[in-house]
């Protein structure tokens, strides 16, 4: 893999590509694409630390009895999370975070990142309860640190960022396919069928949701349209030009922000996987054009001259 100076991290990625193919994984990918999505999911961490998994820091004052390690934990011989453990592992991932955010370093900081948010996940999943939103920000993670430097205004492009962002890309696939596939593996076609969403409105229903319980029809139709849609999510691989990607993203984000809405959950960190795949390098282009013009490039610096 290797960072072109030449190719223009401006152009829509057009060029013909089969998903799957050597060509596909590794099209050219702006490094200010990059820049930007790293500093939006470096600084997630904390956020999801403190607030959206605050709960993960309960299991440091728990019977260290009820921890049944998932198969990586048992496959590495992780340690048994203790009080000051899951303390230690908390606050080190924070700081490290924080730091990778800065573009500093990125190899080392973003590995060590990747690493303890990997045992924070262990930790957090290994008492009976494992979520399914947090795959696509774990590779999301783990393909950062491979890609080096990225600045904010880097005008080169690098096979090694189109690789990681295919990567993170597929998985964001998967785990929409996967979701269908374990539906009808484990639920069965009465998954569809059946009273999957009337019983989760009932249950967590919100006021915007609580009128679909009246109209009959509604809700099975919503479960059949979610498992075609999430069975349809290899399409998801075809998108090419700037402006499906950002039409892709909306849709995605759309639909999650829909169900927080209907039922209270959000996918989280899945959403910010989703993220990889909007065209962060205009940002940088609109401020070289300001800049261009007389305008300041970013809001409340001065202009030039």
């Amino acid at each position: 893999m290797k960072t072109s100076a030449t190719t223009p991290p401006v152009r829509p990625e057009t060029a013909p590509a089969f998903p799957g193919t050597p060509r596909w994984w590794f099209r050219p990918v702006p490094l200010a694409r990059i820049a930007v999505f790293r500093v939006i999911a470096y600084l997630f961490i904390p956020v999801d630390v403190f607030l959206t998994t605050a709960w993960v820091r309960a299991h440091a004052d728990v019977p260290t009895d009820w921890y049944a390690p998932l198969l990586i934990g048992r496959l590495l011989d992780l340690p048994t999370p203790t009080h000051t453990l899951v303390l230690v592992v908390q606050w080190a991932l924070v700081i490290a975070a924080v730091a990778a955010a800065t573009g500093r370093a990125p190899r080392l900081l973003g590995f060590a990142v990747f690493l303890l948010y990997s045992e924070w996940m262990v930790i957090a999943m290994s008492y009976g309860k494992v979520d399914h939103d947090r795959i696509a920000f774990l590779v999301a993670l783990a393909v950062l640190p491979t890609i080096g430097r990225a600045r904010l205004r880097d005008r080169r492009s690098s096979e090694a960022a189109g690789f990681a962002m295919a990567a993170v890309l597929v998985t964001v696939m998967l785990t929409y396919f996967l979701a269908a596939w374990a539906k009808i593996r484990f639920g069965g076609w009465d998954w569809a069928t059946g009273a999957t969403m009337t019983r989760a409105v009932v249950r967590r229903g919100t006021d915007l949701s609580m009128w679909t319980l009246d109209v009959a029809w509604l809700l099975p139709t919503v479960q059949w349209v979610m498992i075609a849609l999430e069975l349809a999510a290899p399409l998801i691989l075809l998108v090419r030009t700037d402006r499906a990607r950002i039409g892709l993203v909306l849709f995605l984000l759309g639909f999650h922000v829909m169900v927080y809405a209907g039922v209270g959950i959000i996918f989280l960190p899945h959403c910010i996987a989703i993220l990889s795949i909007l065209p962060w390098e205009r940002l940088s282009v609109l401020q070289r054009r300001e800049s261009r013009a007389g305008l300041p490039a970013v809001p409340g610096a001065p202009a030039p001259g």
